[in-house]
């Protein structure tokens, strides 16, 4: 690089006197010192309480699961993590909460990978989910498992499959809402299996359990944390599940896939998402406490308690790849039958 020569405005080193040339050298040398070291808010990052914002009621099994990482993420953090439940409107009062908050990742937000790849399909928003919130870390995955009432006189899925095609349109399942995965599986089983289960759609997945159990309705797709404690119990009986292998959790389970449906082969995975703006910095060192956390036996235990497996350690760009290819399956289901968003 070519040396800038000294302005008529301005002295050479030369020509100044030598106390002046030490002070500038000095403070020369300093700013190489500052200009070497890490940005300050990646020092001091973070320097208050962390905010993590749950789309689900305290109890929840997304509230509960982001409980669990709270004590590892303040060790290693140095700062406390603070649980806010913020239920509704499908998770996008929860998902609001992110551009709201200022962007220097005080706020994250630990959430079902269907806010993104389903959520966008049924509900209108201004936002683009799919670039306004980064999936840091992959927390639990699970798969969704089709339950029988005891009372409907099938004990496998292709037990389930014959008597619907003896009975046309005389099944029925229920959904934790219209739109979701326990609605799409229904659908699909329903392409792939040459059958006309009828669908039910519910508010959440307490009253449609509860309607299943008491045989008002044959069927439900629901998740693991809801439907475990049921299925051992001998209240509500497993016929399948979307996992791509067995579960380790429900081991007599056979999966869709074994059972010649690859198409019904489906995850939701829980994850720490932080706004799109949060520095890299901060997200990297965000990502890398809660993924310490979550290799700690005592919270893949507890995970395994609620009916949940460990998520696997990929990448960001994974998880937003995992986001768009569900994205646009779910999309292409609910086209097929109409279901646009309001």
């Amino acid at each position: 690089m070519p040396v800038s020569k000294p302005t008529l405005d301005t002295p050479s080193q030369v020509d100044q006197p030598v106390g002046v040339r030490r002070v500038t050298l000095g403070a020369l040398g300093g700013a190489a010192v500052l200009a070497a070291l890490p940005p300050l808010q990646a020092q001091s990052w973070p320097s208050k309480p962390l905010r993590l914002v749950v789309p689900g009621a305290p109890g929840a099994t997304i509230d509960t699961t982001a409980r669990l990482l709270t004590d590892g993420m303040a060790n290693e953090l140095g700062q406390p993590a603070i649980v806010e439940p913020k239920p509704g409107a499908a998770g996008m009062i929860a998902v609001d909460d992110l551009p709201a908050s200022p962007k220097v990742g005080h706020t994250a937000l630990i959430g079902s990978s269907s806010l993104v790849s389903e959520v966008p399909h049924f509900v209108r928003r201004k936002l683009d989910m799919r670039s306004a919130i980064v999936p840091l870390a992959e927390l639990a995955r699970g798969g969704l498992v089709l339950v029988a009432a005891p009372t409907l006189s099938v004990t496998t899925l292709p037990e389930l499959i014959a008597h619907a095609k003896r009975h046309p349109g005389k099944l029925s399942y229920a959904s934790y809402s219209p739109g979701t995965l326990s609605h799409i599986l229904g659908l699909l089983l329903n392409d792939a299996a040459g059958i006309d289960l009828v669908h039910v759609g519910y508010p959440g997945a307490t009253g449609a359990l509860t309607d299943v159990m008491r045989g008002h309705v044959p069927l439900m797709f629901d998740a693991m944390p809801s439907s475990l404690p049921h299925i051992r119990a001998g209240k509500l009986r497993a016929l399948a599940i979307s996992t791509p292998a067995r579960s380790p959790i429900l081991p007599q389970v056979p999966t869709f896939t074994e059972l010649g449906f690859p198409q019904l082969q489906a995850l939701t995975w829980l994850a720490l998402w932080v706004a799109a703006e949060v520095s890299a910095s901060a997200q990297a060192r965000l990502r890398g406490a809660v993924l310490k956390v979550l290799s700690t036996p005592p919270v893949r235990d507890s995970l395994a308690k609620l009916g949940l497996e460990q998520g696997r350690e990929r990448s960001v760009e994974a998880l937003r790849h995992a986001l768009r290819t569900d994205y646009e399956k779910v999309g292409a289901v609910l086209k097929s039958i109409g279901l646009k968003p309001v």
